[in-house]
């Protein structure tokens, strides 16, 4: 079993949406199910259809969220320090043709969210920081071609 990093950030955010899933969705889906059928004929029940459908995706998507927590080697990012980058750390970078300043930080692939500053550990950019320390540049390979990027500084939170 292959074992995925996630901060510990990360794997409340998937715990607590497993529960909705579970106490919430569930039940609701189970309860239109039931209203859908008391109408009679399902061959051309759109409702019933459409609820066993909602139900199909609710329950992939518990079996996938249970698989990843299963599987989550859970890392307490704020314990972690060190003058290199690795998992876990913020980062914040100066586009060197644009003088752009960008901040991420580095997570699990399941928890990445550019728009929130976070980005994949498997991501391109990720994987061009790693082991780069302040001061050094990275030559990253991008959709729109390759960037070059300085370290400005790397923190642990």
């Amino acid at each position: 079993m292959e074992r995925v990093p996630m901060t510990v950030e990360g794997y409340r955010t998937l715990e607590t949406e497993l529960q909705r899933l579970k106490s919430e969705e569930r039940p609701r889906i189970i309860q239109a199910i039931a209203e859908a059928r008391s109408h009679g004929d399902l061959s051309e029940n759109a409702e019933y259809h459409a609820a066993k459908e909602q139900q199909g995706l609710n329950e992939a998507r518990v079996a996938d969220i249970e698989d990843r927590i299963s599987r989550a080697d859970v890392i307490d990012t704020s314990k972690l320090s060190g003058t290199t980058i690795k998992f876990g750390a913020t980062v914040t970078l100066v586009d060197e043709d644009t003088d752009e300043k960008v901040k991420y930080k580095i997570v699990g692939d399941s928890e990445a969210s550019v728009k929130d500053g976070k980005i994949s550990i498997s991501s391109p950019i990720a994987r061009a920081l790693i082991g780069k320390a302040k001061g050094e540049a990275a030559e990253v390979t991008t959709p729109k071609g390759a960037r070059s990027y300085q370290v400005l500084k790397i923190e642990w939170k």
